[in-house]
């Protein structure tokens, strides 16, 4: 393994089979952390070998629990796995998302698309927080900390996108639910932060971006490539460090400049 910068670390990722969640993870156990692997699907949507297996491939240490970010019983199952295999939750990172064919504009959505994507856009992340706070208020605190939150948010949670009612809701509603939290629980020791990320290639099989979609990210971010999801993923773990223990609140953008512009 290349670090052991988050040695002695637990760390749950929600969605972490696919995309960015799958980023995040893999860059997480090589820094030496162990991660449990949360998700309704254990085989990647980009194709390939399961996230825990090519951990564990590469000398790493990880575990899949099949869970529902949205469903409380599920994220109980999800701390519960990583309690029990190192006694505390270090980071909680609540990444998992539905959009997709749900997001639409104002008139195009229908209650159940409003309610899919803040069942887990929204609520999951709330539940997941909810969770992670009462685990890691129990938690000795170590190098001034309980344990960390990382919310993903998006730069559509911080400015209107056309045809994308919901998400942006859903997204905004994770930027301000991280900073509340922030205030609430820094003198407790638990430090919360927020990613945005811009456009980020995760080429999903099952949900290709359409060349309108890239021409108009491309258009839009001043940096002259978009996002890969390595990009994310070294924010996350600089954010699941003790290198971050003053940054609290924050919602880092990795954007290649979109929210500049």
């Amino acid at each position: 393994m290349p670090s052991s910068r988050l040695a002695d670390k637990t760390i749950v990722v929600t969605g972490g089979s696919s995309g960015l969640g799958r980023a995040m993870s893999l860059a997480f156990a090589a820094h030496d952390a162990d991660v449990i692997v949360g998700d309704i699907r254990r085989v990647p949507r980009e194709g390939g070998e399961p996230t825990d297996e090519l951990i564990r491939a590469r000398g790493g240490r990880a575990l899949f629990v099949q869970a529902d970010a949205g469903r409380w019983g599920d994220i109980e199952a999800l701390v519960a796995a990583a309690v029990e295999r190192s006694g505390r939750l270090d980071v909680m990172v609540n990444n998992a998302v539905v959009a997709g064919r749900h997001s639409k504009g104002l008139l195009e959505t229908e209650e159940a698309d409003w309610d899919a994507i803040m069942g887990v856009g929204l609520r999951g992340v709330f539940l997941c927080c909810k969770r992670a706070v009462a685990q890691m208020l129990t938690q000795d605190e170590r190098n001034e900390a309980r344990g960390r939150i990382i919310n993903l948010s998006s730069q559509h949670g911080m400015v209107g996108t056309p045809g994308h009612v919901a998400y942006c809701a859903a997204k905004g509603g994770v930027v301000n639910l991280t900073r509340q939290l922030a205030v609430d629980f820094a003198r407790r020791g638990i430090i919360v932060n927020a990613i945005a990320p811009g456009k980020i290639l995760t080429t999903p099989l099952d949900e290709p971006d359409t060349d309108e979609v890239l021409d108009y990210s491309r258009a839009r971010t001043p940096f002259p490539r978009l996002g890969r999801p390595q990009d994310v993923a070294a924010a996350a773990v600089f954010l699941a460090s003790d290198e971050s223990t003053y940054i609290s609140g924050s919602n880092l953008m990795v954007d290649g400049g979109w929210m500049a512009y």
